[in-house]
């Protein structure tokens, strides 16, 4: 059967692109603005005709002319508009955020090339901004380009992504035959959902089906066959460390030989001698109280639960931001002393090893964070492919 077709908007460094095309999508035209990003994405989709700008200065005419593409022939429009404004860990969440009316962009190329599909990405905050009013939005408009849609909040760790992550994900059908369904949860992964107001919207795992579920994958699961690194390490491709020890590491090694982006940050000489009080699983509540920065020495016992955190290899890692930095979560590695270098967060992400970023470090690791994982990407799209099948 051949491939189905794909445009992928604000695409980033490609996680989404990635993971459809595991789906048994074909990415025909991507947009970023990024150059950095874009550069990472050109590299890993060398066949994509990749369109580096600002969405709102690329006209209907060229969006149509570069994807070589009738309107209404495409099968998924796909991506992640900005979320900075949207999302919970925001200072301020307003409509007004620039960021926010890029969705306006989006659904004027859902409007001038009227895919098959819709698929919208964003954080679990974008539920209830504006009251609940960009998702009445949302609703409104693809409402008006004939679609219908539906949404849920879906948690990665369910497709086998190693990691604390929930995503808003919304599906639209230019289609009345086919109900629209989201991927069932095929791991037995669980997380407490910190965010208000939008739990129903969430997948849960029944008691019954829960014992057929696949067992969680790991922070070890992910990470156990890489080298040993230090933060002075410099070498852009290395030997792995081991044979994969599990299925996990099977998949995203194949098609690689070696590793790359396996560098880290440096640690100050203040948080090294923090580290060495955290076991695996802790946090910043095993750091002796004159060691702590000055806001934890005034918290509560009970607030920022990951903050200085060394993973627990047994468990899953916590949301992979755009800085592992562990003021914000816990990205201590779980044997070595120094933080998870941009190839394990990559690996907590589900990115295949042969997925290379580029840029500075911190570009790199900024790229990581905002990306989709490509597993979850996956499932999504095999589900919208199926649904598909019914049209």
């Amino acid at each position: 059967m051949a491939a189905r077709t794909l445009a992928d908007l604000f695409a980033g460094a490609g996680g989404l692109s990635c993971g459809l095309e595991m789906a048994g999508f074909r990415p025909l035209l991507a947009n970023e603005l990024n150059p950095t990003a874009a550069a990472t994405y050109r590299l890993n989709h060398p066949d994509t005709a990749l369109l580096e700008g600002d969405i709102r200065q690329i006209s209907a005419a060229e969006l149509t002319a570069r994807l070589g593409l009738n309107a209404g022939e495409l099968d998924l429009l796909a991506g992640g508009p900005p979320c900075q404004g949207f999302s919970i860990n925001a200072p301020v969440r307003s409509l007004d955020d620039d960021r926010n009316h890029l969705f306006k962009e989006f659904m004027r190329a859902a409007e001038t090339l009227r895919p098959k599909a819709v698929l919208i990405e964003n954080v679990p905050g974008i539920i209830s901004l504006g009251r609940g009013t960009v998702v009445e939005q949302i609703y409104r408009e693809l409402a008006r380009l004939g679609y219908k849609i539906a949404h849920r909040i879906l948690f990665a760790g369910h497709y086998g992504v190693p990691q604390l992550r929930f995503r808003t994900i919304f599906i639209a059908l230019r289609s009345e035959k086919a109900d629209i369904a989201f991927p069932p949860p095929e791991y037995a992964a669980t997380a407490a959902a910190n965010f208000t107001g939008a739990r129903e919207l969430c997948l849960d795992i029944l008691p019954l089906f829960h014992q057929r579920l696949k067992p969680q994958t790991t922070v070890w699961d992910a990470i156990s066959d890489l080298p040993e690194i230090n933060p002075e390490q410099q070498e852009e491709m290395l030997p792995y460390a081991a044979e994969p020890a599990n299925d996990y590491q099977k998949f995203l090694r194949h098609g690689s030989s070696q590793i790359c982006n396996h560098r880290c940050n440096r640690l100050s000489t203040i948080n090294l001698d923090r580290l060495r009080h955290i076991p695996q699983g802790g946090s910043w509540r095993d750091i002796p109280f004159e060691l702590l920065p000055a806001g934890l020495q005034r918290a509560r016992r009970s607030d920022h639960t990951k903050r200085y955190g060394r993973l627990d290899p047994n468990g899953l890692c916590s949301t992979i931001l755009t800085k592992c930095d562990p003021h914000w979560g816990s990205f201590f590695h779980p044997t070595q002393d120094r933080v998870i270098s941009v190839r394990e967060a990559a690996r907590m992400q589900s990115f295949p090893d042969r997925y290379h970023f580029t840029g500075s470090l911190t570009q790199q690791y900024e790229q990581v964070g905002n990306a989709v994982p490509p597993l979850l990407a996956c499932a999504i799209g095999r589900t919208i492919i199926k649904m598909l099948e019914q049209c």
